[in-house]
């Protein structure tokens, strides 16, 4: 069995469900990703805790972010 992976990204940039959606799909197109629950801070730091089979490379979870328009503030 494999053992999951949890991680908490800090995002910044987001205002409404949309921006949910819009992170919510990127980060399942990334290989592994099991789950992801994002926490909508509109005017601030909002959050999306991504489950994975694997951990995931660092730099496609910054493009992934990026190229839905949004800035990754820290892990």
């Amino acid at each position: 069995m494999t053992e999951q992976q949890t991680v908490t990204y800090a995002i910044d940039g987001m205002t409404c469900e949309h921006c949910v959606m819009s992170i919510d799909e990127a980060f399942r197109e990334l290989p592994g990703v099991t789950d992801v629950q994002v926490e909508l801070v509109a005017g601030g730091r909002s959050t999306a805790t991504v489950t994975s089979t694997a951990p995931l490379d660092g730099t496609a979870v910054d493009a992934a972010v990026e190229d839905a328009g949004y800035t990754l503030a820290e892990r």
